[in-house]
């Protein structure tokens, strides 16, 4: 069995519910660190990238899409990069991460980005 590693990471800021970051769109949001993922590793064929699950809890309204997905595609991943948004309420984003770590050791997957 493959042995899956997490290479790099980033976070943004977070807040209150319905404080400062109220009005930011969670697919804005979730597109900051992939693209500082981008920006910080220019060696990485992003290409490559088998998938990226994202958590996303308790959407609604226009959040109430695959949020993982609108990410990709504001951080400028090729459109060719499947996403997949996971509502597991508060575990979102560590399943994620989980499933992620199963692909690749699974050997289903090589690269994934995963987070919520």
């Amino acid at each position: 069995m493959r042995e899956a590693f997490i290479c790099d990471c980033v976070r943004t800021a977070f807040g209150r519910y319905g404080g400062a970051l109220a009005t930011v769109r969670a697919d804005d949001l979730a597109a900051i660190p992939i693209r500082a993922l981008i920006e910080r590793n220019g060696q990485v064929d992003w290409g490559a990238v088998d998938d990226v699950l994202y958590g996303c809890a308790n959407q609604a309204g226009e959040d109430n899409r695959n949020v993982a997905r609108m990410a990709v595609l504001l951080a400028g991943l090729p459109v060719e990069v499947p996403a997949a948004t996971i509502n597991r309420l508060c575990g979102s984003s560590l399943d994620a991460v989980g499933m992620g770590a199963r692909a690749i050791k699974a050997g289903e997957q090589q690269l994934v980005i995963a987070g919520g």
